[in-house]
């Protein structure tokens, strides 16, 4: 198999990949797509690295970490650092690889693709599957920077997990997303991604109970953030100059009981809070840790978040109307141009958080949101929210839906790459 598209070719080799040639289509499972396409998956890649080309180069990072590496915020990170700032990468992620009936995860495909396409650019490429939140983890990339990097100068930490283990204790929490302190009563889009159609539900949830609270702070909070600075400081791998940033998400008063209200927010506060703490601590030392606020984007975590869908939806669509809106890489690349590494004013709020999301909080694109919002039923819904944007998005997380991949070939995973 050889694809050809901009500037890139590939041929495609048959290894251990897959036991078998075979074709690849979506199955979804609640909000979950348990297959993986290879082929759409270094497509996606690609796809994000010829932004990064056509934008040009970012004097920023030269050895970055990138903590969640394999999707979302955390792939685009990943592609701005190596392929804008032209800086050595080590993505950490947990992933699958494939077995013999069974194709690897999304972010398996997406790394190898990556640390591929880096390295033929000549840059230094690691990608590390395992458990983010464990001691053998941590040590193991320390190891590779000794090695290969000597020290970073950035740490992008992008991780979503539904469960921890907290490494010491041995203690097991599971994160969860509900209201707190009363029932969430609201509007739910129910997707049919493969399909592009959707419709409307009312939805109720119960609120957490404190152990709940205590156990999604313990997953999505800031203290593995923090162990990771603490543990790359002690082991002398950090630059001067070194730089951290989280990224964390806000929205408007519309999904604020279920997320900056609910289990989750407490979750936040605690990540604003441990951005302090690492300031203070380690200022004399010249680190500069900070939490960004980014724009809603399709990523497996928030599909999965009540409410936030027909949130999204809508806002896309009165986002594109207004030619406002971004992607993943796009909004990445405007952070590390406009905020991370810009000799102008960085745009920071109260908190002393970084605010990207002002393209999506302006006024007049959430009027007409809330307009949206309060106007739409299953007769209006194509009209007034991005239903199957929506669901493109998502699908393209795991390699489908890309135009130029032609997903009735059988596919072999391909291993040789040139630019």
């Amino acid at each position: 198999m050889v694809l050809e598209h901009g500037c890139y070719r590939y041929h495609a080799l048959f290894e251990y990949w897959l036991p078998q040639q075979v074709i690849i289509k979506p199955r979804i499972r609640g909000y979950i797509c348990t297959t993986s396409h290879p082929v759409g998956c270094e497509q996606n890649v690609c796809e994000q690295i010829h932004y990064v080309d056509d934008k040009g180069r970012i004097n920023g990072t030269k050895n970055a970490l990138i903590i969640g590496c394999s999707g979302g915020y955390g792939l685009a990170s990943r592609v701005v650092a190596g392929f804008a700032c032209r800086a050595n990468t080590i993505g950490v992620s947990l992933e699958k690889e494939p077995e013999e009936n069974r194709v690897g995860s999304s972010g398996f495909y997406v790394n190898h693709a990556f640390d591929k396409l880096a390295q033929a650019q000549g840059l230094v490429s690691e990608s590390m599957h395992g458990d983010a939140f464990s001691h053998e983890m941590k040590q193991a990339v320390i190891e590779q920077i000794k090695d290969r990097f000597g020290e970073i100068d950035l740490l992008v930490y992008s991780l979503a997990a539904p469960l921890r283990v907290r490494p010491d204790s041995g203690e097991s929490f599971r994160s969860v997303i509900k209201p707190i302190g009363e029932v969430f009563r609201a509007k739910n889009l129910v997707l049919n991604v493969l399909k592009g159609t959707a419709e409307l539900t009312d939805v109720a949830l119960e609120p957490a109970t404190e152990q709940e609270i205590a156990s999604t702070v313990a997953v999505m909070g800031g203290e593995d953030w923090q162990m990771w600075v603490e543990q790359l400081r002690d082991a002398g791998v950090l630059a001067s100059n070194f730089n951290t940033v989280a990224y964390t998400y806000l929205g408007n008063e519309l999904t604020q009981p279920i997320y900056r209200g609910g289990t989750l927010g407490k979750a936040k506060e605690h990540l604003d809070l441990v951005c302090g703490v690492l300031n203070d601590q380690y200022s004399d030392s010249g680190l500069k840790a900070y939490v960004a606020v980014l724009k809603a984007v399709v990523t497996q975590a928030s599909t999965a978040i009540p409410v936030v869908p027909l949130y999204f939806s809508i806002l896309f669509q009165v986002m594109k109307e207004a030619g406002t809106h971004e992607n993943c890489i796009a909004h990445i690349y405007r952070l590390f141009e406009e905020q991370l590494y810009t000799s102008g004013e960085q745009r920071i709020d109260e908190e002393g958080r970084l605010r990207m999301d002002n393209l999506e909080l302006a006024d007049e694109i959430q009027n007409e949101v809330r307009r949206r919002w309060h106007a739409i039923d299953d007769s209006n819904l194509g009209e007034l929210a991005d239903v199957s944007g929506f669901s493109s998005d998502f699908l393209r997380i795991f390699g489908f839906g890309h135009d130029n991949v032609d997903y009735s070939e059988d596919v072999e995973h391909y291993e040789g790459y040139t630019r």
